[in-house]
């Protein structure tokens, strides 16, 4: 049969799916999302088509609906198996019928069935969500649209009813048979400064004289080619707020949605301070599968993912404090320590395990971290050092539930932070391992540097720990507060908590106010936040603060359609159902019960091809991970290695017997032309730098000169070079300081040890020597 014209796959099959067309409305720090799909059959036979597609695990799915030649049908949220019956029934008997579902394995994957679609007839399928933004170090919200969704490393035998299981074609991120448009609509009463974003847009318009609305659109032609991020800039800091939304109890007597419901979002105040003991165990467990051997993004000199995450490790080895102890983990389809347990950070542990690094390939196959992290928990725990477990990764794995349940078993022995690597990273592994023990998680897309964000949680996990934290309310006689979110043991600098409740009771007068109170310890003192709120509930036809609350329920409940506990099932259903929400039991089905004739012919499949990154591919000789490649392991397969160096291979003896410093010629993949990180790899454990050829080639001088420039005789000439590598860093990487904050916290601490007293006269030299600006009285001690 001729094929009509249209849009093709390479397979010269005709894609039904014609654009995607997104209309985002973002509120202070929720956005509300409505994203319509556009499909056409220019075929002469009915289809069923299968479109999957990535979603940030934050979305709260509460519509589905269909029109068709100008009528709508709303879709119903059923029970997951009931849901299927029906579209199963609709299908055997020639009916149009839509399902929309959550992947089994992955609450970020979603497929949106499409059945009988009619020759000729076109269909606009439109689904909504709300999320909350999060909320970056500096202040700024984070809005990001997945379009790459990459292949998940999958094991022989496992998740066959996954939807990434389908044979849904792939094709490179440039030639997508679909188009894709986006309007956003940004409001703040604080003031909007600015939005930026990694696809062409429009330039920022407001909407009114006081900059508190703005709206800006992709550019025209634009192919869905990369996950769609902004980066919105209020006018001010973020202030405490509580919004309280009305109920809906004409139709919900006894669910979630009867009652009004109240949104908290406190910014604590936490004050930095130091721990009067250094002391943790800080487990590094890095992804070593062929897929780290993509580069980042499909920006034009995009970094590696395994290149960017040894760099990273780098700097957090040389960060870490003098007494506590580490271990690095890699992992693939088998996976490798660089020590039998941890060891405690000293300068011969530190330079063995940089060693190491360096010689880290993509070279382990697949993405199985279910097991490395079984071993790490298994280990016996050091008294007196918590375990602070770092992941990074670029989460293409299909068990994820599995993986954050196991990690959720073992939450009160640790906390985990979490990095995600690259587009199409899994926003359900990333940000669920983090959450349910305690850390934080993090993206890295784009020109977003991964070592910024990996010191950030660093410094988090070396603050002493809030305890005690509570939150009370105060409010009229006859009304009480329910609270739905899970109850917070965690608390950092600079984080923005989120409390959802529900307000029982009768309601006050208009004028009646409120107040909650966030109460935290640190260090034996006593902190609190207060907000007083007004008690009168506003209408929301979208019901977002219910919706955002029933996400926050589910997402602490819901542990996947196989793995949630019967006891919490239950639970799960009602309130996935009762407030609208999507959930792993539940589907949204839809069925046209308006056509007058059935089908009569028999379907064909057509599957939307999606995206995926494949910049590097052809880089190696054979690609692995990210379930491109489904071989069986090879036999160290589960099986940890750790060699000490005289077991390693030649490559790592020979690295270990030529010097007993690390030359910085020798692994320029690691280094390239990246002064601050040569300047950071050069620093030993105590903090202090040794002067040698290496730091005088950055430093652009001979040894000779640095060390007859000695200001003060008999000075130790390592107090000459740590105080020349802090000019450095102050003069030439000001911009990437939270990147050496650390580091040159522990040169501070290392001088005022050994060369306190002749400081001010060591950096007045230095400067002059290194032709610096800088005010000398930042280094005052």
């Amino acid at each position: 049969m001729a094929l009509p014209g249209g849009l093709l796959t390479r397979g010269e099959e005709p894609v039904p799916l014609k654009s995607i067309s997104v209309t985002l409305s973002i509120r202070e720090f929720v956005a509300g999302v409505s994203a319509t799909l556009n499909y056409e059959n220019e075929e002469e036979v009915p289809l069923e088509t299968f479109f999957v597609f990535p979603m940030d695990e934050d979305s709260a799915v509460y519509s589905f609906e269909a029109e068709i030649d100008g009528k709508k049908i709303k879709a119903e949220l059923k029970d997951k198996r009931k849901a299927h019956s029906i579209y199963e029934s609709a299908l055997s008997n020639r009916r149009q019928a839509f399902l929309l579902e959550e992947d089994r394995y992955s609450r970020d994957v979603f497929c949106c069935n499409v059945g009988n679609l009619h020759p000729g007839s076109k269909v606009a399928l439109t689904l909504k969500y709300v999320q909350e933004l999060p909320l970056e170090a500096d202040g700024t919200l984070r809005y990001v649209l997945p379009a790459v969704l990459n292949p998940r490393y999958c094991r022989p035998g496992s998740s066959e009813d996954s939807c990434l299981n389908m044979k849904t074609p792939v094709v490179p991120l440039e030639e997508l048979p679909y188009t894709f448009s986006m309007i956003a609509t940004i409001s703040s009463q604080h003031g909007i400064e600015r939005i930026q974003s990694n696809c062409p847009f429009s330039p920022m318009e407001y909407l009114g004289d006081d900059k508190t609305s703005a709206q800006v659109s992709l550019t025209e032609g634009h192919k869905f080619d990369r996950d769609v991020e902004l980066l919105i800039y209020y006018s001010e800091k973020h202030t405490p707020s509580v919004a309280v939304e009305m109920g809906q109890a004409k139709d919900n007597p006894d669910g979630l949605m009867k009652d009004p419901s109240a949104m908290v979002c406190f910014y604590p105040n936490i004050p930095e301070v130091e721990s009067p003991v250094i002391c943790g165990e800080f487990v590094f467990l890095m992804d070593r599968s062929g897929s780290m051997h993509c580069p980042i993004s499909k920006q034009d000199k995009s970094q590696l993912r395994i290149e960017a995450a040894k760099e990273t490790l780098i700097l957090l080895l040389k960060s870490l404090p003098i007494g506590c102890y580490f271990n690095v983990y890699g992992f693939g389809t088998s996976y490798e320590a660089f020590f039998p347990n941890s060891v405690e950070y000293t300068q011969q542990t530190m330079e063995e395990a940089l060693r190491r690094v360096q010689l880290m390939r993509a070279d382990l196959g697949g993405t199985e971290i279910l097991t490395p992290l079984q071993i790490i928990y298994g280990e016996p725990s050091i008294p007196g050092h918590p375990l602070q477990l770092f992941i990074f990764t670029d989460g293409e794995v299909t068990d994820t539930f599995s993986v954050i349940n196991e990690v959720r078993r073992n939450r009160t022995k640790h906390r985990c932070f979490s990095f995600g690597i690259g587009e199409g990273a899994s926003t359900s592994l990333i940000k669920g391992i983090a959450r349910v023990a305690g850390g934080t998680s993090e993206f890295i897309t784009g020109k977003a540097r991964m070592q910024s964000k990996a010191l950030s949680a660093l410094k988090r996990a070396l603050q002493p720990a809030v305890e005690d934290i509570s939150v009370s309310w105060d409010l009229p006689r006859g009304l009480s507060a329910k609270m739905l979110s899970p109850e917070q043991t965690v608390l950092y600098r600079g984080q923005r908590l989120i409390i959802y409740a529900l307000l029982s009771g009768t309601m006050p007068p208009a004028d009646a106010t409120g107040e909650v109170c966030l109460k935290y310890m640190l260090q034996g003192k006593s902190f609190e936040n207060r907000v007083t709120f007004s008690l009168q509930p506003k209408p929301d036809d979208n019901f977002t603060i219910h919706r955002l609350a029933a996400k926050s329920f589910l997402q602490t409940k819901d542990m996947g359609f196989r793995d949630t506990p019967a006891k919490d099932k239950k639970d799960v259903l009602k309130v996935s159902i009762d407030c609208g929400v999507i959930s792993s039991q539940t589907a949204f089905i839809a069925v046209n019960k308006s056509l007058n004739k059935p089908v009569q012919e028999p379907l064909a499949r057509r599957d939307v091809p999606r995206p995926i990154l494949l910049g590097a591919a052809s880089m190696i000789p054979r690609f692995y991970g990210g379930g491109l490649d489904r071989s069986p392991a090879p036999d160290h397969t589960l099986r940890k290695k750790c060699m000490s160096l005289k077991e390693a291979s030649p490559e790592i003896e020979r690295a270990h017997s030529s010097t007993n410093r690390m030359n910085l010629e020798t692994h320029p993949t690691v280094f390239g032309d990246n002064h601050l990180v040569q300047l950071i790899s050069l620093q030993n454990a105590d903090g202090s730098w040794y002067p040698d050829e290496n730091l005088a080639g950055i430093l652009g001088r001979s040894l000779e000169d640095l060390l007859a420039a000695i200001p003060v005789k008999d000075a130790n000439s390592s107090s000459w070079a740590t105080v020349l590598a802090m000019v450095w860093l102050h003069s030439n990487a000001k911009q990437m300081k939270c990147e050496w904050e650390l580091l040159e916290k522990k040169a501070r601490t290392w001088i005022r040890i050994h060369a306190a007293s002749i400081m001010q006269e060591l950096v007045k030299a230095a400067i002059a020597f290194t032709k610096s600006s800088v005010d000398p009285a930042i280094f005052a001690l």
